[in-house]
């Protein structure tokens, strides 16, 4: 169980980085007036991209995992209020990334019309859900 909890911290970390430095990446898009930049922090968007990707399958994986030992180990871990709450954060992380694809592919076409500033704000989100989620996993408390 403790090899999974680790690997599923890991993997956090992974996921986290990309969700914070791509929408940085977007915000480096879209105050740039220079082509050869804007190609290059496509470049540089998709390949960040590929590795939040692996990083948050990973993490999801072991999440998974994880609460799979508990509730065969715990009968009553699936059921405490704490968790069903940071699971739902959960949700609202996943689905923060899937947005963060449609923003990339809005980028590699040059048809994202966002300001930095909707990108400065946009980016917080992830601080928030995490901060959320680590509060609910440390105190286990609802």
């Amino acid at each position: 169980m403790l090899w999974l909890k680790a690997l599923h911290i890991i993997f956090v970390v992974a996921w986290f980085a990309g969700l914070f430095y791509l929408p940085r990446l977007f915000i480096y898009h879209i105050e740039t007036t220079e082509p050869a930049v804007r190609a290059q922090l496509k470049i540089m968007e998709r390949k960040l991209m590929i590795m939040t990707h692996i990083g948050g399958i990973l993490a999801i994986t072991f999440g998974l995992a994880l609460l799979s030992w508990f509730m065969l180990h715990a009968p009553g871990y699936f059921m405490q209020g704490w968790l069903h709450a940071k699971l739902v954060l959960v949700a609202l992380l996943i689905g923060y990334h899937f947005w963060l694809v449609w923003l990339k592919n809005r980028f590699a076409r040059d048809a994202c019309n966002w300001s930095s500033v909707q990108l400065r704000l946009f980016n917080e989100i992830p601080s928030v859900l995490l901060a959320g989620i680590v509060l609910l996993v440390v105190i286990q408390h609802l």
